[in-house]
């Protein structure tokens, strides 16, 4: 299953390397968009905010969703082409 996971980091000069490689962890991964990654995981949603919360401080903000079919943006081809391999 495919999640969206977008995030707000607020404390500028802060390393959040460790939640970059949770993410990565996660399953296979695609992050071409700033604060936004795709993560394609048999994990759900709670379960994959549970894995990063202890990498973003209290005032940081996280969002994660399943991705639908319902879906448009304006990315390039590969990004499509990744969406469309791991449905």
């Amino acid at each position: 299953m495919i999640y969206a996971i977008n995030y707000d980091l607020k404390k500028q000069g802060q390393d959040y390397s460790g939640l970059y490689e949770a993410i990565k962890t996660t399953g296979a991964w695609w992050h071409y968009l700033g604060s936004t990654w795709l993560v394609d995981t048999p994990l759900d949603a709670s379960q994959i905010v549970q894995r990063l919360s202890p990498h973003v401080d209290g005032n940081d903000r996280l969002l994660v969703i399943q991705m639908g079919n319902d879906r448009q943006g304006l990315l390039p081809r590969e990004a499509w082409d990744w969406i469309t391999q791991h449905e």
